[in-house]
């Protein structure tokens, strides 16, 4: 049976930065606007569900909001909660939107952001019942990059206003590579394995990052976080500068929910790993780089390596990676002959 391997695109990607208002009056004329907008959201969800079609429902969410383009984004954003809700089998019924936010989407048809203008020192956002635009600063650090086109967001968090900027992915991207080696990962809590084979399968390099102290009872998460995204991003860099042009990783939406076991320090380890997130940041990562990444279904892949680790003569975890090469390799060869 020919496994299925799954390309992984981004076409945007997302920048945070601290909102710092100028004047109190700015600050509670923003806060009254993203309640009225997490109202709209709410009732958007509730006129879809009785099939109301687009251009009346946002009719209807201008009244809320006294802005087209806010009532505009307001029902996209309610159609997404919809959306996904049906696809994970839920009721969207039950969906009630808490938190208060705001959210521009950016149209195809006009530059920037109607409603959400960034420069490199300030952010003005649109007032739709004061008719004025409202002041702020704002910090992202080194992060901040100019677009002629973004969608923005605004949340409160902890006490603080934060500003989410969607930018074109291509703005991101630094790397060119031509690379034609594989690099196949594993990931782990306590370790990254990197295998990088060609195309007759042979094995042309192996890196491995430990980290054993991050699972350790009492390290900080936010730390091991950090050291995990550092050792990835090292691993990349060194696939980038020895002639790798594909990387792989585990499919993980085929895999249902993490296995337990009878060993405590495991399950702590298990427990504390956010392999999902660390996976997401390692796609974002490679992509920036040039690389071709792809998803390959991890079907099998343990009991296949601890049968083979002897042969290859590498741990279980290396042997892992190896398997996602054999199996990426067999479905590109699979596509070649259909």
């Amino acid at each position: 049976m020919v496994t299925e391997v799954r390309e992984a695109k981004v076409d945007f990607l997302t920048i945070y930065g601290l909102l710092i208002p100028k004047t109190q009056e700015d600050y509670l004329k923003l806060i009254r606007l993203c309640y009225k907008f997490r109202e709209a959201v709410n009732v958007a969800v509730r006129l879809q569900l009785r099939g109301m079609d687009r251009s009346t429902g946002v009719k209807e969410l201008r009244k809320i909001l006294n802005n087209w383009w806010y009532a505009d984004s307001a029902w996209n954003y309610a159609r997404m909660l919809v959306e996904g809700c049906k696809s994970r089998g839920s009721n969207p019924k039950h969906i009630r939107v808490k938190s208060k936010f705001l959210i521009s989407y950016a149209k195809s048809n006009e530059r920037g952001n109607r409603n959400v203008r960034v420069d490199d020192h300030e952010v003005k956002i649109r007032d739709p019942f004061s008719k004025e635009w409202l002041s702020f600063r704002h910090d992202f650090g080194d992060r901040f990059v100019k677009a002629d086109k973004y969608t923005a967001k605004v949340v409160f968090r902890n006490g603080r206003i934060y500003l989410h900027l969607s930018l074109p992915f291509g703005l991101f991207q630094y790397g060119i590579t031509c690379g034609k080696l594989i690099a196949s990962f594993d990931l782990n809590s306590d370790r990254i394995n990197m295998v990088i084979v060609d195309w007759n399968r042979r094995i042309r390099d192996i890196k491995v990052e430990h980290f054993p102290e991050i699972t350790s009872h009492g390290f900080p998460k936010s730390k091991a976080k950090d050291v995990r995204l550092k050792a990835l991003a090292e691993l990349l860099d060194y696939a980038y500068y020895h002639g790798v042009g594909i990387v792989l990783f585990e499919d993980l939406n085929r895999i249902k929910k993490r296995r337990f076991t009878k060993s405590r320090k495991a399950n702590r380890k298990v427990s504390r790993f956010a392999k999902r997130e660390l996976l997401h940041y390692g796609i974002t990562m490679a992509l920036k780089r040039d690389f071709k990444v792809y998803f390959v279904n991890p079907a099998n892949t343990s009991k296949v390596a601890k049968r083979i680790r002897k042969t290859l003569g590498l741990d279980v975890h290396c042997s892992s990676a190896y398997v996602l090469v054999q199996k990426f390799i067999n479905f590109y060869n699979f596509l070649l002959k259909t």
